[in-house]
């Protein structure tokens, strides 16, 4: 299976919102958010399906992306929240195998530190607190059709927004 973490867009500063989870796109998040979802799109991909955080940003983020046409469907993931548990999303992803997303690709529209986290658990087993992932940015990771995908997956992308844009 294909999966891509994607960071959310660029958000309004921490300070003018009370709440953090309510914190929406900076303008400028929107279009960049935007342009890299479109050269996504230019490149041919395609989610099967979106899963978001419960954050204004990141659900924003997923919303662009699924406008660019890159999925028919998005859903939130409490998991993808600040410190949520990759355990929680492997379990997600079993109970899944029905539905055989091992043949699908999946977008995971989260936060940093997290998804770099996420990534090294999922490639070297354990979190090192080593990948940075800019925000509008992606990382590919192929998972394996066995049991548990920790540790055993491969890293195909690790690219900033500048990048694509």
């Amino acid at each position: 299976m294909e999966l891509y973490l994607i960071r959310h867009g660029i958000a309004v500063e921490r300070e003018t919102y009370t709440q953090d989870a309510e914190r929406p796109l900076t303008d400028k998040g929107r279009q960049k958010t935007t342009k890299v979802a479109k050269q996504l799109s230019e490149r041919g991909l395609h989610f099967n399906l979106i899963l978001t955080s419960p954050l204004v940003r990141a659900k924003e983020t997923a919303a662009i992306l699924q406008n660019a046409n890159l999925s028919a469907e998005v859903q939130e993931f409490a998991s993808l929240a600040p410190n949520g548990d990759i355990l929680n999303w492997i379990n997600w992803l079993e109970s899944q195998r029905q539905i055989n997303y091992w043949d699908k690709c999946l977008a995971l529209v989260g936060h940093q530190p997290d998804l770099g986290n996420w990534a090294e658990t999922l490639v070297w087993g354990k979190a090192q607190e080593k990948l940075i992932l800019k925000k509008a940015g992606v990382i590919g990771l192929e998972l394996p059709a066995i049991k548990t995908p920790i540790g055993h997956s491969e890293l195909f992308l690790l690219i900033s927004p500048k990048w694509l844009l």
